[in-house]
């Protein structure tokens, strides 16, 4: 009797799971096969546009993919401009970006504006296909109209490549439409940009970029089992997936220095990848390469103005806390110094004060006083010992030095030990680095 009771059970909670599995599915299909979905007649987006706008919508639509960082992503190495086919690894499978040149059978040759809007503010490819998140259409979402249009009109004006894409290979069932219409009932909804009426229009403008075309969010925040991160606005940093770097909090003045930097020093980072108090390396420094160099310093500020706004109002809203001091074996203290007298010093300064080559402009960073040795998450600083790594080479700072790898050379125990002491030295009071943890984030690459 037990046995059946069980399974009548069993089969009625299996038959609930199907039902709002069913659900889910209609309810997010249901605007799609029901509603409006009468795609207009395949036109170019410049259809109504006289010449002289013409070139200035193009011209801003490129500006505004350069904005966006798309070129990035939407390009194989070696490959043609926007013509796709970058794999974009995740922790599910790999997915590879869609060709965007207006190749008529494999691009977006056939595309009218109104399908181009519907790829950014739903997630929908023409016909009504879902995307994948890898597209992050949660922050194109916020794009306006007019910018959609700008960036299909610049996009349609490149030469037609073709090349057709490249298939998933994502773990079944995450690829599925079924499986992505529940992702996106549980984690998706289109946020259009509203404007706070309390704030300038030059904060409006930062707010715009940072949670739009910036797509901040995507590498600033954290993600769940599934892949979903918070919201647009969420900046509370978290580890990225795959690449596993760790993106600082930029509310939080300990990780991102935000609320005390000075607004010109956090244009300048935007701009050069480089400041009198940091220097971006890994993802960040692609993101300076493609996208923030190419910005308009107007728009660079609104970003810089944002950001620190945010910074400054978590800032106040937060009490610090005293920080207990680390306590470190002497052994692990007089590894971590005669391996940082032996590999580090020479650039960085017997006393972690780093070597500029004028005033204001570091060839190698200080790294006393410096936050991104003091995170409380390690990764970043094992990451960059392990592989090195160059900050981007920009017009304002065209000719960067760069940090030699040391995978070969140190192993665990060297590398927790010259991490502790550069936590524990010059007034730091950061925890020690364990070999154990150096380990895993090794382990984490694959090497």
């Amino acid at each position: 009797m037990k046995t059946r009771a069980a399974t009548r059970i069993g089969l009625s909670l299996l038959g609930i799971l199907l039902a709002l599995w069913v659900y889910v599915v209609v309810d997010n299909w249901g605007s799609y096969w029901f509603g409006r979905h009468s795609t207009p007649a395949p036109s170019s987006a410049l259809d109504k546009v006289n010449g002289l706008d013409k070139a200035a919508q193009i011209e801003r639509g490129q500006y505004l993919a350069r904005a966006g960082n798309c070129i990035a992503c939407h390009t194989a190495r070696g490959g043609a401009e926007m013509a796709g086919g970058r794999r974009i690894d995740t922790p599910f499978g790999s997915v590879f970006s869609s060709n965007l040149t207006p190749d008529p059978e494999t691009g977006l040759g056939q595309w009218h504006r109104d399908d181009f809007w519907q790829a950014l503010h739903q997630g929908r490819s023409k016909g009504g296909r879902l995307l994948t998140p890898a597209f992050p259409y949660n922050h194109t979402s916020v794009i306006t109209r007019q910018d959609s249009d700008d960036l299909l009109a610049w996009l349609q004006s490149l030469p037609a490549v073709r090349q057709v894409p490249t298939a998933h290979t994502l773990t079944w069932p995450v690829g599925t439409q079924a499986a992505l219409a529940v992702w996106r009932t549980l984690y998706f909804q289109p946020v259009p940009f509203q404007p706070d009426a309390r704030q300038t229009s030059e904060w409006n403008r930062g707010a715009y970029l940072v949670q739009g075309l910036g797509h901040c969010a995507a590498c600033h925040s954290p993600r769940n089992a599934l892949g979903a991160s918070p919201g647009v606005d969420n900046l509370s940093g978290g580890l990225m997936p795959v690449t596993n770097w760790y993106a600082p909090d930029l509310d939080n003045d300990r990780e991102a220095g935000m609320a005390s930097t000075p607004l010109p020093e956090i244009v300048r980072l935007l701009k050069t990848g480089t400041s009198a108090q940091a220097h971006t390396s890994g993802p960040m420094a692609e993101v300076v390469q493609h996208g923030t160099q190419h910005m308009s310093p107007a728009d660079v500020q609104a970003m810089a103005v944002y950001l620190k706004s945010r910074a400054e109002k978590s800032a106040s809203a937060t009490s610090s806390t005293p920080v207990a001091s680390p306590v470190v074996s002497p052994r692990v203290a007089q590894a971590g110094l005669k391996t940082y007298e032996r590999h580090c010093a020479q650039c960085h300064g017997e006393q972690g004060q780093g070597v500029s080559t004028s005033p204001g402009q570091m060839a190698y960073p200080a790294l006393a006083g410096n936050r991104a040795v003091l995170l409380r998450d390690p990764t970043n600083l094992v990451q960059m010992l392990l592989y090195g790594g160059y900050a981007p080479a920009t017009v304002g700072h065209p000719r960067p030095f760069g940090m030699p790898p040391f995978v070969l050379e140190l192993d665990d125990r060297d590398i927790a030990a010259v991490l502790t002491h550069l936590r524990t030295q010059w007034g730091h009071q950061g925890a020690e680095v364990t070999p154990l943890q150096v380990n895993r984030i090794r382990a984490a690459q694959g090497h």
